[in-house]
């Protein structure tokens, strides 16, 4: 048998897994919520409770389960699995290599762990003003949408106090975005604070921050510089120097 719990926020999706777990749970219970939430959300954070072993599910469960998995590859954000069944934890460990999500494994004790987990962001910012013209934005982990809140004002806060502004966008431990939303975010962020830069350096070794920096020199017209992951301290230097 499979339940299926749902919340106001259709990102979070927890189902509960007990014996026996047939293809019917799957085809009737679990496919057509797991189909109206990411057709809600568009990304979710899956809390999976098995409360049995790999003996507990049929031959058509199994095919089901992977059937579900390879139709939703990218709808998932997040998957945590809870289970104290050996085999099924070590071949979920085996496959959350290959899945383009975070896969975290709790034992049945750790149910609430996991779902404290799930709606905790994976990454952070920090804001910095070195001196009274040059400000380090830090991006680290992976962003979801959720870390962005609150910090333009942040930024508001910090750049009320000062005139022209250096910038230096540390991305050395920065993993990506989490979903379009987080995309769409950072561009917001970005777009409200532009106006006041003076000189933005990127710093990271990632090929794509080098174009970034050449679409903001050639595009938005902003002073913009990559410097390797090595070169944080030039990069401090050359956004603090007279033009």
């Amino acid at each position: 048998m499979i339940d299926v719990k749902t919340s106001e926020d259709a990102r979070f999706v927890e189902i509960t897994m007990t014996a026996p777990i047939s293809e019917d749970d799957y085809t009737t219970t679990l496919a057509p919520a797991i189909d109206k939430a990411i057709e809600t959300a568009d990304h979710i954070r899956l809390l999976a409770i098995v409360e049995g072993g790999m003996s507990d599910f049929t031959f058509g469960a199994l095919r089901e389960d992977s059937r579900m998995g390879l139709k939703h590859w990218r709808g998932f954000d997040r998957v945590a699995l809870v289970t104290d069944d050996p085999g099924i934890q070590r071949m979920v460990g085996m496959f959350s290599v290959f899945m383009p999500c975070p896969v975290a494994r709790f034992s049945l004790a750790e149910a609430d762990t996991a779902r404290l987990w799930l709606r905790e962001s994976l990454g952070s910012i920090q804001i910095d003003a070195l001196a009274k013209d040059t400000v380090v934005v830090r991006l680290m982990g992976k962003l979801d949408s959720e870390t962005y809140a609150g910090k333009s004002e942040d930024l508001d806060s910090v750049f009320a106090t000062m005139g022209e502004i250096g910038l230096v966008i540390d991305l050395r431990e920065f993993d990506g975005w989490q979903g379009l939303g987080a995309l769409k975010e950072h561009f917001a962020l970005a777009h409200s604070h532009v106006g006041q830069l003076r000189r933005a350096a990127i710093v990271g070794d990632a090929g794509w921050q080098a174009m970034a920096s050449k679409f903001g020199k050639h595009v938005v017209g902003l002073d913009a510089e990559h410097f390797a992951a090595s070169a944080y301290e030039e990069a401090i230097a050359w956004v603090q120097a007279p033009d």
